[in-house]
């Protein structure tokens, strides 16, 4: 399992982490975070403690939304949010073009592409959360207040 840290994709999250904070660490799990409730299950917490990361596309861009693991993201909020009629979520083969990670390990950082992130509120509730690292066996803890330092991401209502 510790062949992980070796993966690119895992890499990059942590070389972001670092950049950041060196006492952020990415955790790898014996078993499968895949998906926000079976990371809650593995890691012993809410659901909704966990990132979920979202790529989205409009018409002449793609971005990310950081949503609360047991929210889903109102495309009706998050058009106002960014102005644009035309946004839908973005296809495996776009999330691995945009960001360098597969589904299910899609991380807040480390993409490869620089794009605009948008960080639900709802999360707000939680002081730590978990997100993905790159790999869907690989997590990383942080303070909400360090994710949105991290990230530069901006905090909307866009969950329904």
């Amino acid at each position: 399992m510790n062949d992980l840290l070796d993966k690119a994709p895992v890499k990059r999250v942590i070389e972001a982490l670092n950049k950041f904070n060196e006492n952020l660490k990415v955790q790898i799990l014996e078993k499968t975070a895949r998906t926000a409730k079976e990371a809650a299950n593995v890691l012993n917490c809410e659901e909704g403690a966990i990132v979920k990361s979202l790529v989205f596309k409009t018409e002449t861009e793609f971005l990310i939304c950081l949503i609360s693991g047991d929210k889903r993201c109102s495309l009706n909020k998050l058009k106002k949010v960014i102005s644009k009629k035309d946004v839908s979520m973005a296809s495996a083969d776009e999330v691995k073009a945009q960001t360098g990670f597969t589904i299910g390990g899609v991380s807040p950082v480390g993409h490869i592409n620089n794009l605009d992130i948008i960080i639900d509120k709802t999360l707000e509730r939680f002081q730590i959360v978990y997100a993905a690292a790159g790999h869907p066996n690989s997590i990383f803890k942080i303070d909400i207040s360090k994710l949105k330092d991290l990230t530069k991401g901006r905090v909307e209502d866009i969950t329904e």
